[in-house]
């Protein structure tokens, strides 16, 4: 039985034309060898599965090449280029840095740079993850870097390049690898499909090019997967099983049902995504994908951005122009948030459902009612206590200043000016009112405001709670107040608040609050440190001579 070796091996790349992404390097490298610009030592970073390590062993062996052709490519004839083909070339010599990261690793390779190659002018030392290096091993490394002999060549390979020392990159000429574009990954695929006659769909191939965003190493292990699992006849429903992907489908539906502001359709494809064994997570994270494709879709200047199979081009172009812009800003917004604290939620489901819920209500008019989406409705209070800034406030009978600027106020209103009979019957309504209440209904008003003050002012939630308001003549409440203290914080921290609530409450615009003091109060009772003193110097003259001594003061 043959041997099996895997894609990413069997179609790595032979020669610079080969690379798959990676042109503007390429280029740049075979220049190099043209003009026998060859430099001591190069560094390759970028993420994994592009090419580094590919490009390094390219270049080691076309540099060995006896016979170079025209376009720059070894020729695969010489002894050279033989023996590297064969795995038995002295000339190229690979480092995992991961696993030989010590000083006395380095030490070795430093006695093994001294020796010259065999066949060939340069003999090549690829050390990849380099930054898995110690910092004791790049300090022994730094000198032979910066002045090799003459047939040595370093090549430095990594995917974490933050992580390596400046004065190693400063020994190296740098070339950044790009992530390999999935229209690229695609194409190779399709490739390797054809030489393997395997029949997959185009729309299979992008989903796998997605999956291994940007790695074409990543991209054929996961064709190889596929392969496997089904043999040479991949079949999409397949593909989107075995890498945990959903379709498509149910991102158009959601979507459409966000638009139609449908809670419980959405509710429920949700609950069938759960059935069929995916993750909440991984749900809203395709949802995020799915409002950013349709995004992209909406200018001409971000369609590059747009990296999706040409099978469902035309379900996002049709969809994008149901989708108003304001609509997607706010759905990613939303998705992100969802995204952030789905972890940190108890109820995760609960999470995303209530993102579902979210989405749906972005486009709802105002003035629709909630009745219209089959949602009971919570009923409303009747109490004028509401929250501002997390405290309880009363409810005002007027609308602010910021109401009216940002058109809040009621239709009868903007219609006052523009029919005058309904001018007239919004002032019948405007007159003032004045019903008669008993004192049993002013004392459960009365309570309810102070409990209502209790978390906001306590005290003064006591003070009301303590105090035996009186019903004087013209409606006019009469509270008395222990000393004139309390007098002044009642009249300037609750009086008009309590004053408003009551006119509301009591249906009654015509109630006034008055507060007094006894006199027998303002005789009796010291407040202030000054009148205490006073009152004391008065009893003892030596209180006053103390003070004057020592330079006291009433504190």
């Amino acid at each position: 039985m043959e041997n099996f070796i895997v894609s990413a091996r069997k179609y790595r790349p032979q020669n610079f034309d080969s690379v798959i992404g990676q042109t503007s390097i390429t280029n740049t490298l075979k220049n190099a060898i043209s003009k026998n610009q060859i430099a001591h030592a190069y560094l390759f970073c970028g993420p994994r599965g592009i090419g580094k390590t590919t490009c390094a062993r390219i270049f080691a062996k076309t540099i060995n090449c006896q016979n170079p052709g025209d376009n720059i490519e070894a020729c695969n004839e010489c002894e050279s280029c033989k023996s590297f083909n064969e795995s038995r070339s002295y000339n190229i010599h690979e480092l995992d840095a991961a696993s030989n990261n010590s000083v006395d690793d380095i030490r070795s390779l430093i006695d093994q740079v001294r020796v010259p190659p065999q066949i060939g002018k340069y003999s090549t030392y690829i050390i990849d993850e380099v930054h898995m290096l110690s910092a004791s091993a790049f300090n022994a490394f730094l000198k032979t870097l910066e002045e090799p002999p003459s047939h040595a060549i370093f090549i430095l390979a990594t995917t974490e390049k933050h992580k390596i020392l400046p004065t190693i990159l400063s020994r190296c000429q740098i070339f950044d690898f790009n992530r390999i574009r999935n229209e690229d990954i695609v194409s190779h695929l399709a490739y390797v499909a054809k030489q393997e006659n395997v029949n997959i769909e185009p729309e299979s191939l992008n989903i796998i090019a997605q999956k291994a965003d940007g790695a074409m190493r990543d991209a054929l292990s996961i064709f190889d997967q596929m392969v496997s699992f089904s043999g040479k006849d991949i079949l999409h429903k397949t593909v989107l099983e075995n890498l945990n992907v959903l379709d498509y489908d149910y991102y158009f539906r959601l979507t459409k049902n966000f638009i139609q502001h449908d809670i419980s359709l959405s509710l429920m494809i949700f609950n069938e995504i759960l059935n069929k064994g995916f993750d909440g997570h991984n749900f809203i994270n395709g949802l995020s994908n799915h409002f950013r494709d349709l995004l992209v879709c909406k200018d001409e200047v971000t369609l590059p951005l747009f990296e999706i199979g040409a099978s469902v081009r035309d379900q996002y172009f049709e969809q994008t122009r149901n989708c108003p812009v304001e609509f997607l800003y706010k759905a990613l917004d939303i998705c992100s948030l969802a995204d952030i604290n789905f972890k940190s939620s108890k109820n995760q489901r609960l999470h995303v459902e209530l993102t579902l819920v979210k989405l749906c209500m972005l486009t709802m008019p105002v003035n629709e009612t909630i009745e219209k989406k089959n949602i009971n409705p919570q009923p409303q209070s009747k109490s004028p206590a509401l929250v501002r800034n997390g405290k309880t406030k009363y409810k005002p009978s007027t609308p602010s200043i910021g109401r009216i600027i940002n058109g809040e106020v009621s239709s009868a209103a903007k219609q006052q000016d523009a029919d005058p009979s309904q001018s007239l019957a919004n002032k019948k309504k405007q007159e003032k009112q004045i019903e008669d209440f008993s004192r049993e209904e002013l004392m459960e008003k009365w309570l309810r405001f102070a409990e209502v003050m209790r978390k906001e002012k306590p005290r003064m939630s006591t003070t009301l709670k303590a105090s035996n308001p009186v019903i004087k003549d013209d409606f006019v409440i009469e509270i008395e107040m222990s000393n004139s203290v309390q007098e002044d914080d009642f009249n300037l921290m609750i009086k008009a608040d309590l004053s408003n609530f009551l006119k509301q409450e009591l249906k009654n615009d015509n109630i006034k609050i008055v507060t007094f003091v006894p006199e027998t109060n303002k005789e009796k009772t010291l407040y202030t440190d000054e009148d205490k003193y006073k009152y004391l110097s008065e009893i003892n003259p030596n209180i006053n001579k103390l003070k004057q001594r020592l330079n006291l003061d009433f504190e």
